[in-house]
Formats: structure tokens, C-alpha cells, sequence
């Protein structure tokens, strides 16, 4: 049973200082991003926690995201990397799950299971985003494309894990890439290189927002994990599920989870 964030307990609401947050469709709402939201991050940078998107978007994106947005670090492409901008060295940190040389390989085999996915599965489309990408291949079902079945979306996943890849879906793509890792995999190494924290350790005194399929390693993890209430429309194919969830959906959500957080 999901809980309503708004009975979340004040004794543990002293005790965060991180809020970790997805950002497709929990930051953002009808594929922009709202004013309340990116004021809710303002307020916790204020508060003084850390603020860190988990997303599935591309470097490039994250790249302007860590440089431009009141965060200190973002995990990206479902944990290929993590990037954290030092505003006063104006130096950009960034660290890979694998080598250079690795993510070329793993391009030209994601070739391959690129012209087998589009193919196969009438109606679908690399993402728009897929320019900006070093690790993953994106597969677009509803972002820029009208809205696919969910056996089209099942069956881009499954040519995906054919080949030996990893596939996750989002509330928009299906990612997919060759390699041990996920969100969760990259955060962890995030908080033990950049904070010197064992995420092991301080996991209740972090929140985690997110709202889709690929957020599960995450809800599993967390266990004030929130979801916006859009994720209640993935519960019926999620095995692992948020402990909390909002009133609001999207980036209104968001800024609800913030005002019951800093209340």
C-alpha cells in the first residue's frame, strides 16, 4: 500500500539531506518543465540538501543540467555516468561507467539492434535526444511518435535483451545498452566519490522521486522512496513500488513533496 506523502513523518523529514529525483514526467509535466518545480529545487538548495537528477536523458542534456540547474551533481542515461560542475573552479567532474573505448564498441552493436527495433516494431523511433547520447540507444514510443501498445513497447525490450543488452522503460523511451548498471549502480558511486558517503549507510536520510518502470531499482533501494501520482499508472507492471506517493502529478508533484518536506 502506497502512503500519502502528506502523512510523512516529521521526525524523519529532520533527518533528510538528500532528495534524488527523475526527471521526465516527475520534474516535468506534458514534457515541459514548471516554474514550481525548478523553484522547489531553488528551496532545497537554500535548505540546504543536495539535489541530484536521475535520469535517463542524455549527456549532452546533463551536461547543461549540471552547469545550469540549482543541483549538485546528475546521474544520466539510466547510470552511465555521473557529471558534477564546480561552479567556483568552473570545472566540469565527470565519470563513466566504462572506458572510451568500451562505449565505442558498445555503439556499433547498438547499431545493429537499432535497424532491427525500428524494423520490427512499426511506429516507433530513435529519440529525438539520441544526437546528445554516449552509452545508450533510446527508443522513442510516445515522446515525439504517437503512443505505441504496450506489446510494441514489450517487444522493443525484448529485442533489446536478445542481442544482450539492458532495456528500461521510461515514461517516454525505451533505453537500452550493454553493461552492468543502472540507475542505483551510478549513485552509489556518485555519493562515495563526490561526498564520501556510503549510500548503504545514510539511505533513509534520502528521498528518491520518480515515476516509471526504470525508477525500480530506486524505489526498491529507498525506503522513503516517493512517487508523483502518475506512477500509479505503471503499478499494475512494476514489481517494486515507491513507499509514498504525491496528491499532484509531474513536476506539481514535485513541488508538493518539497512543501511537505521543508513544512
Amino acid at each position: 500500500m502506497i502512503k500519502p506523502f502528506q502523512q510523512f513523518p516529521a521526525d524523519i523529514k529532520k533527518s533528510v539531506r538528500y532528495v534524488l529525483t527523475d526527471i521526465d514526467d516527475t520534474l516535468t509535466i506534458g514534457g515541459r518543465l514548471p516554474s514550481v518545480a525548478l523553484a522547489a529545487m531553488e528551496r532545497l538548495e537554500a535548505a540546504g540538501m543536495r539535489v541530484i537528477p536521475i535520469t535517463g536523458r542524455p549527456a549532452g542534456w546533463c551536461d547543461h543540467i549540471a552547469r545550469m540547474w540549482p543541483v549538485d551533481a546528475v546521474v544520466g542515461e539510466n547510470g552511465a555516468f555521473y557529471y558534477r560542475y564546480d561552479r567556483a573552479l568552473r570545472k566540469m567532474q565527470r565519470s563513466y561507467f566504462k572506458t572510451d573505448e568500451a562505449r565505442a564498441a558498445d555503439r556499433r552493436r547498438l547499431e545493429e539492434v537499432k535497424t532491427k527495433i525500428l524494423a520490427e516494431v512499426p511506429g516507433c523511433a530513435v529519440s529525438a535526444d539520441q544526437a546528445y547520447r554516449e552509452a545508450d540507444l533510446a527508443i522513442d514510443f510516445c515522446e515525439d511518435v504517437p503512443r505505441l501498445s504496450p506489446a510494441a513497447v514489450d517487444r522493443i525490450v525484448r529485442i533489446f535483451e536478445a542481442a544482450g543488452a539492458q532495456a528500461k522503460v521510461s515514461s517516454i523511451h525505451v533505453n537500452g545498452w550493454f553493461g552492468d548498471y543502472d540507475k542505483l549502480t551510478m549513485t552509489r558511486r556518485l555519493f562515495r566519490d563526490a561526498f564520501n558517503e556510503d549510500l548503504e549507510a545514510i539511505k533513509t536520510r534520502v528521498i528518491f522521486a520518480g515515476d516509471s518502470p526504470n525508477d525500480q531499482p530506486m524505489f526498491a533501494f529507498f525506503p522513503n522512496a516517493v512517487g508523483v501520482a502518475n506512477v500509479r499508472e505503471f503499478a499494475g507492471c512494476m514489481h517494486d513500488l515507491p513507499a509514498w506517493v504525491t496528491q499532484q502529478e509531474g513536476g506539481f508533484g514535485f513541488a508538493e513533496l518539497v512543501e511537505v518536506l521543508l513544512s
